[in-house]
């Protein structure tokens, strides 16, 4: 049986994501910080709807020695991985000018940081078994910009630099690495934003979903996909970038 690992799989996106790769059959790894509850609704969907039973797992993915040494000890006792999608995430909105040192240091730990601490150990394990899918989640900030979050876009627009790096490295090994990048997405991450504002970028005209979002992930992860690598995907809408 494949195995996946998603982080921050309790809500939004990868929440999604873990929906549908259980449902492709994969036993996923069902990452979360805190949210406990919202885990365990995620891991019940995925069953009821015929999926293998998810491995919950919790660690902050900026803490770096907890996250390396949870993704170690899961690959001694749980078997290899056949694809990670690397989604946690946060970002902390606000005028770069007023940005204070931990909201720029906790952005970057958490979504670059994360990538590092989570990537590491799995793309290791990879190598050893030549096989391998490895998703990063980026967003529309980091190709169009986005005013009040400079330290958000910075960060997933590092990812696309390191996946596109990354999968040079790793194609000859048979892993693929590709990043997709959603635009507006009916996620918690909307709170606050001027949303009908932002519509008038997007030719479709709504919002969209994160399952919508997860299918792309599906694709990325499956064997159709072997001969896609080093790539951005947007799921944006038709949302217009220089």
């Amino acid at each position: 049986m494949k195995q996946a690992l998603i982080t921050g799989a309790s809500r939004g996106i990868g929440a999604a994501t873990a929906e549908a790769l259980g449902a492709a059959g994969y036993r996923v790894w069902l990452h979360y910080r805190s949210r406990e509850d919202a885990a365990q609704e995620v891991a019940r969907r995925i069953v009821s709807a015929g999926g293998p039973e998810p491995l919950r797992i919790s660690f902050d993915v900026a803490d770096r020695a907890q996250a390396q040494d949870a993704v170690r000890r899961l690959l001694d006792e749980q078997g290899p991985l056949d694809a990670v999608v690397l989604n946690a995430g946060i970002t902390r909105n606000g005028l770069f000018a007023l940005t204070d040192d931990a909201s720029w240091d906790e952005v970057i730990g958490t979504n670059l940081g994360g990538f590092f601490a989570v990537a590491r150990p799995v793309v290791k394990s990879m190598v050893r078994q030549r096989r391998g899918r490895i998703v990063l989640m980026s967003s529309v900030a980091a190709q169009r910009g986005n005013p009040g979050q400079v330290a958000y876009a910075a960060t997933k627009g590092a990812m696309v630099a390191a996946a596109r790096s990354l999968s040079l490295e790793l194609a000859p090994r048979g892993i693929t690495v590709n990043v997709v990048s959603p635009g507006l997405i009916d996620t918690e991450m909307l709170e606050g934003a001027p949303v009908k504002e932002l519509l008038s970028l997007v030719p479709v005209g709504r919002v969209g979903r994160p399952a919508e979002v997860a299918h792309v992930v599906r694709y990325l992860c499956s064997d159709e996909a072997a001969y896609v690598t080093g790539q951005v995907l947007s799921v944006n809408g038709g949302m217009w970038m220089e």
